[in-house]
């Protein structure tokens, strides 16, 4: 055979046994290809950051009932947290898909509305709750279920769940700073208090909390009163009569755990009767900004509320904060619009959102015992100033704020802490022998 016929017929041997030998790679792996993705969607990692894939996120307050005049804002707050995420490409180019219910104020429901979100809906996370009874209504489904839920709400401490993360207040950060001040020279130096509250675990953990501080500071139980209403109380009228009557000393204040849409009949009866707070007043615990656009604040100036936000702080990230709130409320037509306000478990709605993101984009993982770990110590630049999750008890370190009403429904802060102040989510007056470390502990633990 020619020589040059058979290096030709030599070339064309190896070039179509390599074309035979490139169609075959590519079946090969494409194949593998094939089979790699549907394992991939068997593994045991379902949580894995999937570029698109939205990732579920539950919103568990009531829209209707008694407390919807509190909660709905915190509805609104988060969504537009979800937005804002969403609009900056997500987490990690994943969109936050809300799943809104509505417990309507019943505190069953919010048991099986949380449920649903988790076994049906398979949210990721949820932000919800306000009143203590709705949040240990839900606490059984989250721990069963391995749930993670963020609360913004302050409460009566005595918990510390490894499926919950509290951004509100303990009562080192709200309770104890509010009765010091009302007991200084600044606050009045007052000698006796009126505890007065709604009928539920907040109110009553919380006022036990306050008597045994109170009684180790001096004061006779003589000078302490308390007395609960029902959730939904309209007739303040004996009440605030007993008031007047506890107050004649001049030296008297009220702490008051009055929630939800209770507060509005109060405070006008307690006008009505001629009470003012030159007279007596009314420190609340949960009453803010939000609660007092439904009230005449004209009738409430001068009496006072202890929390860890105020839309009133003078710092440019507030004022965009609050301006962006305003904007988001009008653009969606929500009720209020451009004059809705901001206030503290607004604040600690939005920052508890923003916090699981920044464990999620740690974690590369939604998942929850992924994200819980990566949540320990994680800071936020919140509207309010910085803010962090303490390293060990699934609480928040947050400064504390003594705030006075003013006639336009807005408080003039009066006192506050210098710097942070560490949660303490079980009290040193009713339980010095509890504290609260995920780390080096199981939670909640006896100290030696």
């Amino acid at each position: 055979m020619d020589k040059k016929k058979t290096l030709k017929t030599g070339k064309k041997l190896k070039a179509e046994k390599s074309k035979a030998l490139s169609r075959r790679d590519f079946m090969w792996k494409a194949g593998a290809f094939s089979l790699g993705a549907v394992a991939a969607s068997t593994l045991p990692f379902p949580n894995v950051i999937r570029a698109a894939e939205p990732i579920k996120a539950g919103i568990l307050h009531s829209l209707s009932g008694t407390m919807a005049i509190s909660e709905v804002s915190l509805r609104d707050v988060v969504l537009m947290a979800f937005e804002e995420i969403n609009s900056m490409g997500g987490i990690k180019g994943r969109p936050i898909q809300p799943v809104v219910v509505d417990p309507a104020s019943d505190w069953d429901l919010f048991a099986e509305k949380a449920k649903q979100l988790l076994l049906k809906d398979k949210v990721s996370v949820t932000f919800g709750c306000w009143t203590s009874v709705s949040r240990k209504s839900v606490l059984p489904v989250f721990e069963k279920n391995n749930g993670l839920l963020f609360y913004p709400v302050q409460y009566e401490g005595e918990e510390c769940s490894k499926n919950v993360f509290y951004t509100g207040a303990t009562p080192n950060q709200q309770l104890i700073p509010a009765a010091e001040y009302l007991m200084s020279e600044d606050g009045g130096g007052f000698k006796k208090f009126y505890l007065l509250g709604t009928d539920y675990v907040f109110p009553r953990t919380a006022n036990k909390i306050l008597r045994a501080f109170l009684l180790a500071k001096g004061v006779p139980a003589k000078n302490i009163m308390e007395e609960y209403t029902p959730f939904h109380h309209q007739d303040y009228q004996t009440i605030v009569g007993k008031v007047k009557a506890f107050a004649s000393s001049g030296d008297a204040a009220i702490l008051s755990t009055i929630n939800g849409d209770s507060n509005v009949p109060f405070y006008k009866e307690f006008a009505n009767q001629g009470l003012r707070s030159e007279d007596v007043p009314i420190m609340a615990f949960s009453v803010a900004e939000d609660e007092l656009r439904g009230m005449d604040a004209k009738a409430l100036v001068g009496h006072l509320a202890a929390w860890n936000y105020y839309q009133s702080i003078d710092t440019p990230q507030n004022k965009k904060f609050v301006k962006d709130f305003r904007t988001y409320c009008k653009k969606k037509g929500l009720p209020g619009g451009a004059n809705r306000v901001t206030d503290d478990p607004i604040e600690a709605a939005y920052l508890g959102v923003h916090i699981w993101k920044k464990a999620v984009e740690k974690a590369g993982s939604t998942d929850v015992d992924t994200v819980r770990k990566a949540v320990y110590g994680t800071g936020f630049e919140a509207p309010g100033g910085f803010k962090k999750i303490d390293e060990r008890n699934h609480h928040l370190h947050k400064p504390v704020l003594i705030g006075e009403i003013l006639k336009t429904g807005q408080f003039r802060i009066v006192n506050s802490t210098k710097g942070l102040v560490r949660p303490e989510p079980w009290s040193k007056y009713t339980s010095p022998d509890k504290s609260c470390d995920w780390v080096n502990h199981k939670g909640t633990y006896r100290k030696i």
